[in-house]
């Protein structure tokens, strides 16, 4: 399966911003970016990932969607986030619980911002997706056997999903995201 994003790497997609904005305002607030792009009405950067970095760039997915820049960017609502993180999930003892903030070094997988909060945030691969906040994507999850009661391509196969590659794949194609490796 062609990857979404390449191996430790974190990208913010941002729908509502062009380009030059979004690689403006993310230069300015976390450091210039890896490589940028846009494509299908998102403008998209990408971070490598760095020792405690993580946690800065997911925050500022959540905050270029909120009141920190609504006058920047023209009014409340403009904008969303979709937040990709190729890092492995945090295996730190709070970093299991979805309601917990992660460590610095490992943001959640995904996350889906608006109106400058994560609306949806889950860690991907091996049925950490059934740890997830927010109801967005759980049809699309529900019908690929990655959650729910019942598994049957967990049940088949253990290592199924494991990289999170599947995952990765459902959440590229309900938002329309453009690979950005």
């Amino acid at each position: 399966m062609n990857p979404i994003i390449a191996p430790d790497t974190y990208v913010i997609y941002a729908r509502g911003l062009d380009l030059p904005t979004l690689t403006a305002v993310c230069a300015d607030a976390t450091g210039p970016a890896d490589a940028r792009g846009a494509s299908d009405g998102w403008a998209w950067i990408t971070y490598a990932a760095a020792p405690g970095r993580g946690a800065a760039v997911a925050d500022l997915a959540r905050d270029l969607t909120g009141f920190r820049y609504d006058e920047q960017f023209g009014r409340p609502g403009r904008v969303d986030t979709v937040f990709l993180a190729s890092t492995p999930a945090c295996a730190c003892p709070h970093g299991q619980n979805y309601m917990v903030p992660h460590c610095d070094d490992h943001p959640f997988n995904f996350v889906y911002n608006r109106g400058g909060f994560g609306r949806v945030y889950f860690n991907v691969g091996r049925r950490r997706e059934s740890r997830r906040g927010g109801d967005l994507l759980v049809r699309e999850l529900l019908a690929a056997g990655i959650v729910g009661r019942e598994t049957p391509a967990y049940d088949a196969d253990p290592d199924f999903n494991a990289d999170g590659a599947v995952t990765m794949r459902i959440i590229a194609d309900h938002f329309g995201l453009p690979a950005a490796t």
